[in-house]
């Protein structure tokens, strides 16, 4: 795969953040009930195992496919972006300015990074 088809591997890694940022939910979910249900019976706790074994074999694909590594982290980092909006929507935690523009800079660096992939 030369320099500039990266497009598969970045669009592996989007899909690698989105499901990361869910593994991260289910996590947090299968805490709060940690006393409550055994470890082996937390479906949260399973489906977030679930969820980081995909990002893995999703990794794995992309790099093998020739994605490289200064491309394909840095998108990975909108793992944070996915993961306060389902923090936002779904528990309810509130966001702030910091973490608005935090955000935007994570969104401007990934699209920077992006575009720059034929170099």
């Amino acid at each position: 795969m030369n320099t500039t088809s990266q497009l598969l591997p970045i669009c592996l890694s989007l899909t690698a953040a989105f499901l990361g940022a869910w593994a991260q939910y289910f996590y947090k979910i299968a805490a709060l009930k940690l006393y409550e249900i055994p470890i082996y019976k937390n479906l949260h706790l399973i489906a977030g195992l679930l969820s980081f074994t995909i990002v893995l074999i999703l990794f794995i694909y992309a790099f093998r496919i020739g994605g490289k590594m200064f491309v394909i982290y840095p998108i990975y980092a909108t793992t944070y972006i996915w993961g306060g909006f389902i923090a936002y929507y779904l528990i309810k935690e509130p966001i702030g300015v910091w973490q608005i523009v935090g955000t935007s800079l994570i969104i401007l660096g990934v699209i920077s990074i992006s575009l720059g992939t034929n170099n």
